[in-house]
């Protein structure tokens, strides 16, 4: 693995493969959207390491279509932020579903800055019954490779 000190690469030689990556992803645990009486939403999104570690993101926006997916997206983005340690920003640039090969694909854009560097990514997620948590998902596959260079090379 490129990056890792002789120390990490040897504390990690009993994983490798398939295996090693497992290990080292973000696990999506749970998903909670709710309508409050106002007319606003609040999400609510837990990931965890594989080590037990869990980190929570929270927000709050309109209770429309359009509000629930940017709420359930910026949740997500902020319990990978609290996972990150701010080393690697992510903004959540734009949220979409869109009707698809006959299903809903929710679509999400996302700046990302670390070390100096910028780029952006998107990432999607299929979904027919629950498009707030597509978009939270769709910001996990937008983020994956990324997140899972930054754990090997840490």
């Amino acid at each position: 693995m490129l990056g890792m000190t002789g120390e990490s690469r040897a504390s990690k030689e009993h994983v490798s493969g398939p295996a090693a990556a497992l290990a080292e992803r973000l696990r999506f645990q749970t998903f909670a959207l709710d309508r409050l009486a106002d007319g606003s939403c609040r999400a609510r999104v837990l990931l965890s390491w594989n080590d037990g570690r869990e980190f929570v993101g929270e927000a709050q926006g309109m209770s429309s279509q359009a509000g629930e997916l940017r709420c359930s997206a910026e949740a997500t983005v902020q319990a990978l932020q609290h996972a990150v340690q701010r080393e690697v920003e992510l903004d959540l640039l734009g949220v979409k579903a869109v009707r698809a090969f006959d299903a809903t694909v929710v679509i999400v854009s996302l700046s990302v800055r670390s070390d100096g560097n910028s780029w952006r990514m998107v990432g999607s997620y299929l979904t027919e019954t629950d498009p707030p948590r597509g978009a939270a998902l769709a910001v996990l596959n937008a983020t994956n490779r990324v997140l899972g260079n930054y754990v090997t090379t840490r």
